[in-house]
């Protein structure tokens, strides 16, 4: 141990790096022998700091140890001297597999031998800020420097980035001068919204994601190269003509939910912004649970989401040559008929199967059987001879379901699991990349382990991290027992987030697709709070939602001196009357909000008193309380007021809404389903969640107001009721019965 924390730093390792690295026994073998190789191409035992961390960066991210001497070679000699040119190496060679490596190719890719002068340098940044010159004198130091920069770097793609960015800066000084005090404020707020807001098909174009390239899957890490894989992914490329080729893969047995918008939008906006295409594949593989409801359900949130199919395809499509397939696993030897019964499979330490060595031509008699209808459910199954990443071995890939399926009816009384299927479906499609979620990761080795083992075209699985939200549960378990228990009306209730409530509720589409250009493309799992979502719902409808007034708690008003009735212009949009505007009747009879009124004057009250007029938004007029009727009860009945021009009238306080012969709606109000953030975590909600309910979550008022502009108002239109939130026009509204729902509070 001691001699290697010697030979480590003798390139130049602190002693605390080199003890770390020997922790890491792969890392510490690899490195190890690297400094041996290039030692004896030195013909001495001393490797200098330089070529020494290239060695150690290298060892850290060689993947394929079988090119360590060629790449420790060609270190030592000084033909890879820079880390620009040691990711060149390693690119090269992970796109180049097989043997024999040309020295010529490899030395072209990676700049071996070309000299980057310093008059290069400066010739090449000065046509560049030469190229920007009218918008960097404009902008000066708001300018984005690192195009500049990237500009340089394309024209010299081995010079040294430091020295180019001391070169970039030196020359933008001499242009533009020492920054100002103009120079030095801060970016107006809307422009780092802007940043941060950049659209999905930003984030998913081209190189953003480093996802492969269409018939180069074998640069991915952890790819399997078999023999027959180049030639297979020739015929592939022959096939698709390098178009890249994505899928959605729902299960039929539930409705989507908000994770489901950000796996569509990764999936259709991948293949999208790349020119590409991506087919809506049912996993229908499990008859039992499939209901056509479930199947145009989704279908129809993919397209109210704003993407169209390719083409729709269902797993069923694929029954037979699955079949067949798996009778060629078997003959392969690499899967078998067990008899081990399902709760004997459960858990991760399951004894091995005592038919797993059973003989081929046995297996394959037997898996005939079980599509004859041979065996009881339960009876048997055929296994995959291997083991998964979290050590689960020998996965099933057919079992036995006496259940009418949906599509192909009594045709099969065997159906394949997902394990098996997935992988399969994806390589008959020719997908190019597989993207699913994170917890699929564990399934990786075997989405390879099988296309390689029957010899198919293999594509490449890609993770990314679940969307997560508080205050919820999406699971569809737990759905239906909110529904069976009565908590919500369906699965379209407007307090989930299934994507058919956030449509009942009044989302647009486009604020889901925003929401999810927010969050990002992370591989890590997020989980973030609804106002983050309602946030990006506000922004679009801020622009989008005509203003209207309704009152939700009415009091009656009747202005004893108003000249005549009349009609009033309110804006659609008071921030660009332009976008239009609506009339609404004014009569010596309105309706006001009763909390806009208060009999006795409190501090700070700005609305109507006995002592305190108030305008009318939009009449033009200011009113002035004369008389308070109250009813039996003593509780406020009616105002008698008087209103005099607001163009002669000293300015009130306050301007509030009002409506005059107005349409009598049914109002639900919703707040949160739950009271807790994570109402599904034991150590939160002991008592699991349906002990977590919140009373207040749906507040029904029946006698609201709202004014005529909504008459003609079709389902999910929506509106910003003034001073009160966002609303949408609920699916069950009638001719005689107006139902509206709110989105979310106004937050002005």
């Amino acid at each position: 141990m001691a001699d290697t924390v010697e030979l480590f730093t003798s390139i130049g390792l602190s002693e605390q790096k080199a003890k770390e690295t020997l922790k890491n026994g792969a890392l510490s073998s690899t490195l190890r022998d690297a400094i041996v190789q290039a030692q004896n191409v030195l013909g001495t035992s001393g490797v200098d700091k330089t070529i020494g961390t290239l060695l150690y960066s290298m060892a850290s991210r060689l993947k394929d140890t079988k090119r360590l001497e060629f790449l420790s070679i060609n270190i030592a000699q000084r033909k890879i001297s820079s880390e620009l040119q040691l990711a060149a190496a390693l690119e090269f060679l992970k796109s180049h597999p097989q043997d024999p490596i040309s020295q010529s190719d490899f030395d072209e890719a990676c700049g071996v031998g070309i000299v980057i002068t310093p008059e290069q340098i400066e010739d090449a940044v000065e046509s560049v800020i030469k190229k920007h010159k009218e918008q960097l004198l404009k902008e000066r130091y708001r300018f984005n420097i690192g195009l500049l920069m990237g500009e340089a770097r394309s024209a010299l793609k081995w010079a040294d980035g430091k020295v180019i960015k001391n070169e970039v800066d030196m020359q933008v000084l001499h242009l533009l001068g020492p920054k100002t005090e103009a120079d030095l404020e801060k970016k107006p707020k809307n422009d780092v919204k802007n940043q941060e807001m950049s659209s999905l098909m930003e984030q998913l174009r081209g190189e953003a994601l480093k996802f492969h390239k269409p018939g180069e899957n074998f640069t991915t890490e952890g790819y399997v190269v078999t023999p027959n894989t180049m030639n297979l992914l020739k015929k592939h490329l022959e096939f698709t003509g390098g178009q890249i080729r994505t899928r959605f893969p729902p299960e039929p047995n539930g409705i989507l939910h908000i994770g489901h918008a950000k796996a569509i939008n990764f999936n259709f906006g991948y293949a999208k912004a790349n020119n590409g295409i991506c087919f809506l594949r049912y996993d229908d593989t499990n008859p039992e649970k499939e209901e056509e409801k479930y199947f145009t359900a989704i279908k129809d949130m993919v397209e109210w989401l704003g993407y169209t199919p390719y083409d729709v395809t269902h797993a069923s499509d694929h029954f037979q040559k699955l079949y067949d397939l798996a009778v060629d696993l078997i003959r392969r030897g690499h899967a078998y008929v067990c008899h081990q019964k399902g709760e004997e499979l459960k858990g991760h330490n399951v004894p091995p199967s005592p038919w797993r060595d059973r003989p081929i031509e046995e297996s394959l008699v037997l898996f005939e059987r079980m599509k004859k209808g041979l065996f009881a459910e339960g009876e048997a199954t055929l296994r995959m001879k291997m083991v998964m990443e979290d050590g689960k071995m020998d996965p099933v890939a057919y079992r036995i379901k006496y259940t009418p399926h949906h599509r192909t009816g009594d045709e099969w009384c065997i159906y394949p699991t997902y394990d098996y299927t997935h992988c399969l479906c994806d390589s008959i499609e020719n997908i190019t990349h597989s993207l699913c979620t994170k917890e699929f990761q564990a399934r990786r080795s075997s989405y390879y382990w099988l296309c390689n083992a029957l010899d198919l075209y293999c594509p490449v699985q890609w993770e990314y991290g679940r969307l997560n939200l508080t205050y919820t549960v999406v699971s569809k378990r737990k759905i239906i027992k909110l529904v069976e228990t009565g908590v919500v009306r369906d699965w379209d209730d407007p307090r989930l987030f299934t994507l058919t409530a956030l449509r009942r509720r009044g989302f647009p589409p486009e604020a889901i697709n925003n929401f999810c250009a927010r969050v990002g493309v992370t591989v890590s799992q997020t989980t973030t709070e609804p106002h983050l979502l309602e946030a990006c719902v506000r922004d679009v409808l801020n622009e989008s939602a005509p203003r209207a007034m309704a009152v939700l708690e009415p009091l009656k008003v009747t202005i004893t001196n108003l000249p005549e009735n009349s009609d009033v212009r309110v804006p659609d949009f008071p921030a660009n009357e332009a976008k239009g505007s609506h009339t609404v009747p004014f009569t010596r009879t309105i309706f006001i909000e009763q909390s806009d009124f208060r009999e006795v004057m409190e501090k700070g009250y700005k609305r109507l008193t006995p002592e305190q007029p108030v305008g009318l938004r939009h009449a033009g007029y200011v009113i002035s309380v004369q008389k308070i009727i109250k009813d039996s009860e003593g509780k406020v009945a009616e105002l008698e007021v008087t209103c005099c021009s607001s163009e002669t009238a000293e300015k009130p306080k306050a301007f509030i809404h009002w409506v005059s012969k107005p349409l009598a709606c049914e109002v639900r109000l919703y707040e949160k389903l739950f009271l807790h953030k994570h109402p599904e975590d034991p150590s939160e909600v002991p008592n699991g969640f349906l002990s977590d309910i919140n009373p207040h979550s749906l507040e029904v008022i029946r006698n609201a107001l709202v004014d005529t502009s909504v008459k003609t108002a079709k389902v999910f239109d929506k509106f910003q009721f003034e001073r009160v939130g966002y609303f949408s026009l609920d699916p069950d509204s009638t001719a005689n019965k107006v139902n509206i729902k709110i989105l979310m509070h106004d937050e002005s």
